[in-house]
């Protein structure tokens, strides 16, 4: 059950807020509407209740603010704009990151992908989909995790009649379990003939909450079909009649035997043809001349068309269409949607090793014929820290950004060895890493501190965590997998980048320039750590400033910065050097170094004494605490 409580939005500037103390309910088992025309707060009101907009009130989804539900995604489905997500990966890599990010079972996948009807186009890219299999796509994402609730801003908006029918059946089918629906949407004809509650606003405040049946008779225009093949001259007995009575009623001639009576009923109309022995071939109540789905009360239609069939039957000049076999061009009248009773209640998740998921309630015997819903999960992921890994694998495998970046930097590296070789004056550690004297970094540092970047850049422009909540949360969880994902690449960038190098100038130059140098331990510590601190340094620029660009600049700014003001600092003669560190730290410990490891706290404190080292230091000292900083700020706001 979801129980909005005077949401009203901030307002910019001297303008009146989108939305002015706004409340309703919304009850499991039933589908609620929320309409309005566009501009009519919509959409404010949608966010407000997620949590996604500033502002005040307070929405409780079965009893809970969104923020004090221990996993959002599980409680509410959100469908918001266009599905978030890289428009180069996949419909199946979109769906099994979203698996990934809120811990369900990567076999879900497959069980959505059928119920949405996209197994032929699994393997289609975000950036090709159309509407309605971008629709398709953000229902998919939004029934993932088996909510309880499903709340989606305009989902019909741009699909075609057939699939508009199609999507709102799923969204009958998950009231019919028990489930909760809210959908906006700016058609009031859709509204009447889908929901089984209309709530409407305008400018921004609650106008109307009412049952569809109410709001489709009280706000909507009903009107008869009728259709004869003698249509002018009962339209013009209609209109003498309605004079002669002061009555208002409005007759529209429609293309061939058609007629729209607006104000009349299937009964009077139908008097009048008998009493003038006119032939009639429909006559049907329609609500806001809606097409094939009328919604009117069931029992004002019923005895409507008892009366009208009975006095066209004794006139024996009639035949009215029923809804169990329509005509192909007339429209066939339905019933409303009703309220579908919830069999049972779900039982909120409660954190543990094995959660067990919510029973859902039988569908109630008219939900027979709806759309199947993807079964419920039985025993969900407990907690575990290698979701966040398990998600960022995920993310940074399901595109092709980051194997095009680590070709590039080979290729690169390569070209610039062999040119480097051949112009000479470079001696044969920077030969090896393709690190020319007036480059600030190499390309092997470039490119992982791009592809650190990413890792948050791209997050923030196609965000894929976290979709329900429309951004990307800083959690400490996320950025330990992100930085253990960066070092990883880093390292296998650097260790690939050396080698293609020392391959291609022995290919070129032979044996004279691959020679082994013999500070070699030194030499890979600080290639190893130059190339993971500019990951690093990507990953929380980026996480910081929520921009790829931002981060690449972080990553050039600590060589073109951060380095002449360390040296600069580091400059003068009361600077000493830490000579035989290794040594004194043995002697304080009383301890032998096993296999040699003085050599390698040596070779660490050379490479922290290094003004690029220092800077680096510095630099991700200084980005850490800064993302710690937002992190902290963000949770206590």
């Amino acid at each position: 059950m979801i129980q909005a409580i005077g949401l009203t939005s901030n307002p910019r500037k001297e303008l009146p807020p989108a939305v002015d103390d706004v409340s309703f309910e919304a009850r499991p088992g039933r589908v609620t509407a929320l309409l309005g025309a566009p501009g009519a707060g919509k959409t404010t009101t949608l966010r407000l209740m997620l949590e996604l907009q500033r502002g005040r009130g307070i929405t409780y989804f079965r009893g809970r603010p969104l923020h004090e539900i221990a996993h959002p995604s599980r409680e509410v489905g959100v469908l918001l704009s266009e599905v978030p997500g890289h428009p180069a990966r996949t419909i199946r890599g979109q769906l099994g990151l979203v698996c990934a990010a809120v811990g369900v079972p990567i076999r879900r996948v497959d069980e959505v992908i059928e119920v949405v009807g996209l197994v032929s186009l699994c393997e289609e890219r975000l950036g090709t989909l159309s509407r309605g299999m971008d629709r398709r796509l953000g229902l998919a994402c939004a029934l993932l995790p088996d909510p309880h609730t499903l709340v989606l801003d305009d989902p019909a908006g741009g699909l075609s009649v057939a699939e508009g029918r199609w999507l709102h059946g799923i969204l009958r089918a998950h009231a019919a379990h028990g489930g909760t629906v809210l959908f906006s949407t700016d058609d009031p004809k859709e509204a009447a003939r889908t929901a089984d509650r209309v709530i409407t606003l305008e400018g921004g405040r609650l106008v109307a909450d009412q049952e569809a049946a109410d709001f489709a008779r009280t706000r909507l225009r009903p009107r008869v079909a009728v259709r004869s093949p003698h249509a002018a001259r009962l339209g013009a007995l209609l209109a003498k009649e309605a004079r002669a009575a002061q009555r208002s009623v409005e007759v529209v001639r429609e293309d061939g035997n058609r007629l729209s009576v607006y104000g009349s009923t299937c009964a009077d109309i139908g008097e009048t043809a008998f009493r003038h022995g006119i032939l009639v071939h429909q006559l049907a109540d329609e609500t806001g001349d809606m097409g094939p789905h009328a919604a009117l009360p069931a029992e004002g239609l019923a005895s409507a068309t008892v009366v009208t069939s009975a006095l066209l039957t004794s006139a024996s000049a009639a035949s009215i269409p029923t809804d169990d076999a329509p005509t192909d061009d007339a429209p066939a009248t339905v019933e409303p949607a009703t309220a579908v009773a919830a069999t049972g209640v779900h039982t909120p998740d409660e954190p543990g090793p094995t959660t067990e998921s919510r029973t859902r309630p039988a569908a109630s015997p008219g939900a027979r014929d709806l759309p199947q819903l993807p079964p419920p999960i039985a025993v969900r992921q407990a907690p575990s820290p290698l979701r966040p890994l398990r998600y960022e694998l995920r993310r940074a495998t399901g595109v092709g950004t980051g194997y095009l970046t680590a070709i590039t930097v080979l290729i690169t590296s390569a070209l610039l060895s062999v040119l480097l070789a051949r112009i000479g004056h470079t001696p044969q550690p920077r030969l090896l890493a393709a690190w020319p004297r007036e480059c600030p970094l190499p390309p092997a540092a470039l490119g992982a501190g791009l592809l650190g970047a990413l890792a948050f850049g791209e997050e923030f422009r196609h965000p894929a965590l976290a979709a329900d909540r429309g951004t990307v949360p800083r959690r400490l969880g996320l950025l330990a997998a992100k930085l253990l994902v960066a070092s990883a690449t880093a390292l296998a960038l650097a260790v690939l980048t050396v080698g293609c190098d020392l391959e291609v100038l022995y290919l070129v130059y032979g044996r004279e320039l691959v020679g082994v140098p013999a500070d070699w331990l030194s030499l890979s510590a600080s290639w190893i750590g130059l190339t993971v601190g500019c990951a690093w340094a990507g990953v929380l620029a980026a996480g910081i400033f929520r921009s790829t660009t931002a981060g690449l600049a972080a990553v050039l700014a600590v060589p073109v910065v951060v380095v002449p003001l360390v040296q600069k600092t580091l400059a003068g003669p009361s600077v000493r050097k830490a000579a035989g560190f290794s040594e004194r730290l043995r002697e304080l410990l009383l301890m032998q170094w096993p296999f040699g490891g003085a050599r390698y706290i040596a070779a660490g404190a050379r490479l922290v004494a290094q003004p690029v080292g220092g800077a680096l230091m510095l630099s991700l000292t200084a980005l850490l605490c800064a993302y710690l900083l937002t992190t902290l700020r963000s949770r206590v706001r």
